[in-house]
């Protein structure tokens, strides 16, 4: 990376009037590229007894639940499975307070069925397929037979239902889901064509079930804001994944912005480390500060270097 002079990197000067500007190169982590969504676009580095953990859970064939403070790199892990195992495009179901595990298996539009039904009988044409109005979801998705597993990545799972937990049990345990919307169809009808979540085109179910092959490789992740049940964790391989200590810093500092970068953030790796304390800094952080640096920017100013490394806890 070319430093700049420090006057230059000042895109808005906030003195209302308009200029023309060309956007330096963002972050590598804020690059949005359609190859992103197959492979990252910043190295994954991980400990060998973490590799061991997400080892034993492929050999299992059992989800790994992933936990540990914010800015670790617990949903990266899913994105990095799935790069170097070339198991496709992660599947993503991000978990709010609204998931239902039925939501994260397919979804029918039945009220869209229903108007383009009526309006096919007033043409005179033929009723669409039942199939073109459903969509399986990134879970639904994730079951679908296919040679290889895909991988799921099942996000911040803690913000879910307390319920939500349970009810992935069956389909952990038994790696299949019924579709009662095509499971009451005759059987001249059984045999349906639905849509994917990844947009790759339609898959074929017959009488209304989805059953993997292969049980897919799933990264739960969980911020630790609640406990599960211990019926789900006795499902579930657990790892979790601590802040990193200095000499991994710098390991981290490395792979993403190189060797140059990271001889010149000695004063911030230590400045990170004396602000840091368990879920109130993220690794990500510091990568912006030495990012910033490596730019040319003076990060001693004005408090620019508490905007960046601010407290991810307690009030605003």
């Amino acid at each position: 990376m070319t430093p700049v002079p420090d006057a230059d990197w000042r895109l808005f000067r906030g003195d209302g009037v308009p200029q023309d500007v060309t956007l330096p190169p963002a972050p590598p982590w804020r690059r949005f590229t359609p190859e992103r969504r197959l492979r990252p676009e910043l190295p994954y580095v991980i400990a060998p007894e973490h590799a061991d953990v997400v080892n034993a859970a492929l050999h299992l064939r059992r989800p790994l639940l992933v936990t540990g403070p914010a800015g670790t790199g617990k949903s990266s892990l899913a994105r990095a499975v799935a790069h170097e195992l070339r198991l496709g495009e992660l599947l993503r179901w991000s978990v709010n307070s609204r998931s239902t595990v039925k939501d994260a298996l397919y979804q029918y539009d039945a009220i869209g069925r229903l108007r383009e039904t009526t309006l096919s009988r007033d043409r005179g044409e033929r009723e669409p397929s039942i199939g073109s109005f459903i969509r399986l979801g990134p879970l639904g998705t994730a079951l679908v037979p296919s040679v290889t597993p895909r991988c799921l990545l099942i996000d911040e799972m803690d913000k879910g239902d307390v319920d939500l937990p349970n009810d992935l049990l069956t389909v952990f345990e038994e790696g299949f889901f019924d579709i009662p919307e095509l499971t009451r169809l005759p059987e001249e009808m059984a045999d349906v064509e639905v849509q994917t979540h990844d947009h790759r085109g339609a898959v074929r179910v017959y009488q209304g079930l989805v059953q993997c092959s292969e049980f897919p490789v799933v990264v739960i992740t969980s911020n630790g804001e609640r406990d599960f049940p211990p019926a789900f964790l006795r499902r579930c391989i657990r790892l979790d994944l601590p802040v990193p200590d200095e000499q991994r810093l710098r390991t981290i500092v490395a792979a993403h912005l190189g060797e140059e970068a990271l001889r010149e953030a000695d004063d911030l790796i230590d400045a990170f480390l004396r602000r840091r304390a368990p879920g109130e800094l993220a690794t990500d952080q510091l990568l912006n500060a030495v990012f910033l640096r490596a730019g040319g920017v003076d990060l001693d100013a004005d408090g620019l270097l508490d905007a960046v490394l601010h407290q991810l806890t307690g009030a605003l």
